[in-house]
């Protein structure tokens, strides 16, 4: 009988293509680092604690001059540090996502296909006629610059609420629509379609910012909100001409791709429209520098730091469901702002903050779940006598006596019914989690362990006494 260590960042399954598939942890984070037992572990995503609601869904957060702002419904909001809102004034719309950004002293909000400022008193719409709809907005070197998704827009540097049409500029590299704007290192970035074109501020009489040819990036964003600036790059899901979607870094005119097999195949799984509709922000918090990728019924998240530290791109995935299956994650719009991280839900008027002390989601149960590599004893065979996660246990509310379950499966397709054991009460940290007679293989055998935030543990690795046959 021999004792192996089996890997836990990430799992593996079949599908009926007569292929292997990864799953990624389930509202757990991957942690690099030695601990003396392994060079990495699992423990819980952050939990989201409510604190007030708002006139509508939240479409928008970001801090100006210490003061916390969001469009929630069609109004824009501040929120002080109890969560006490404040409604500053209406901005049209209703569930769609908001652009702001801001000046030094002038807000931008970009909702409804109109351009609203707040001057910190009073809340005005950019009348002028030839500023146009409004898709996008930036702030760059004293202008505000938009895109109706044809031309760049700048306003006047002497009078915000003015646009000059002789000062419009454009993206003509390939002729797609430009559907995002953002800002790296005072250089302006014109996401389109298919391509990504950086500018600029050269001064002059007209358009006054002009394009770095060699920063051209031959890649474009699906969405508006499909995109962000993460680890001082263009973080963004899209793709070039004749392309599936998937998700890349690009800077300086390089796009690399940071999504794996599993992420571009779970992508295909959206329609454009669906995608178009997605949102990517960062969170940089601890150490880690997390991109969410928020899709309709999950949110993947990507650590940089963790991929460089293990070598592989790590990904894990959000869901605010209980159940099996997934439903859309229950944050997003992260604002870090009066020691707090702040965040909003997409699909209700409810605000509050990230923790690390719970796991649930606005005060809901919610489910954790990880896989296992695929055990193999070269075709002969194994007796599998015991289980063990070694885990930190203890960690939960009192009163409550969690349980966790594993299952398991010989091809990856049907799985056998869970199997639960007691996780530990709270303070009982010295709590081993094992399972006995865990049956035979006669080939190969997956694994996978799941439970709900109740049980608030994070896994250190997972041990296994296996006997090996000779059949």
């Amino acid at each position: 009988m021999v004792a192996m260590k089996i890997p836990v960042l990430s799992g593996i399954y079949t599908d009926s293509n007569s292929d292997y598939r990864v799953s990624y942890p389930v509202n757990l984070f991957v942690v690099p680092g030695n601990n003396g037992i392994s060079d990495s572990y699992l423990r819980p995503a952050d939990g989201l604690v409510s604190i007030s609601t708002g006139p509508g869904i939240d479409r928008g957060a970001i801090e100006w001059n210490g003061t916390h702002y969001r469009v929630m419904g069609p109004f824009l909001v501040s929120v002080d540090d109890t969560g006490a809102i404040k409604n500053l004034g209406y901005v049209g719309g209703g569930s769609s996502q908001v652009t702001l950004d801001y000046s030094f002293d002038r807000l931008a909000i970009a909702s409804d296909g109109k351009l609203y400022y707040w001057n910190g008193t009073s809340l005005q719409n950019v009348a002028d006629p030839d500023l146009g709809t409004v898709i996008d907005v930036v702030w760059v070197d004293g202008y505000f610059m938009t895109t109706d998704g044809t031309s760049l827009i700048v306003t006047e540097l002497a009078d915000p609420t003015s646009v000059n049409p002789l000062k419009y500029g454009s993206s003509e590299v390939d002729p797609d629509n430009v559907v995002a704007l953002l800002k790296i290192r005072n250089e302006v970035y014109a996401l389109n379609r298919h391509t990504i074109e950086a500018f600029d501020n050269v001064g002059g009489d007209f358009f006054p910012f002009q394009r770095i040819d060699g920063a051209q990036i031959p890649k474009g964003c699906i969405g508006t909100h499909a995109c962000c600036v993460y680890n001082d790059a263009i973080a963004f899901l899209g793709g070039g001409r004749n392309e599936p979607p998937s998700i890349y870094l690009g800077l300086n005119g390089q796009a690399k791709a940071i999504s794996t097999q599993e992420i571009d195949r779970l992508l295909l799984q959206y329609t454009e429209e669906q995608l178009a509709d997605s949102e990517l922000e960062a969170r940089v918090d601890r150490g880690r520098k997390l991109l969410y990728v928020h899709l309709p019924d999950r949110t993947l998240v990507y650590d940089i730091n963790a991929s460089e530290a293990l070598g592989s791109h790590i990904w894990v995935t959000l869901t605010s469901t209980y159940g099996a299956g997934f439903t859309r994650y229950a944050a997003h719009n992260f604002v870090w702002v009066n020691n707090n991280w702040w965040a909003g839900s997409p699909t209700s008027s409810t605000i509050g903050t990230l923790t690390q002390d719970v796991g649930s989601h606005w005060g809901s149960t919610v489910r954790w779940e990880f896989g296992t590599s695929i055990l193999y004893n070269e075709s002969r065979g194994a007796i599998l006598h015991q289980l063990e996660l070694v885990a930190l246990t203890g960690r939960v509310t009192s009163g409550i006596d969690p349980t966790i379950s594993t299952s398991y499966s010989n091809d990856g397709i049907t799985w056998s019914q869970p199997k639960f054991i007691n996780a530990g009460a709270v303070g009982d940290s010295l709590k081993r989690l094992a399972w006995f007679q865990q049956g035979f293989m006669r080939n190969m055998r997956m694994q996978r362990f799941q439970g709900d935030t109740q049980t608030h543990l994070s896994v250190t690795r997972l041990e296994a006494q296996i006997e090996g046959l000779n059949i």
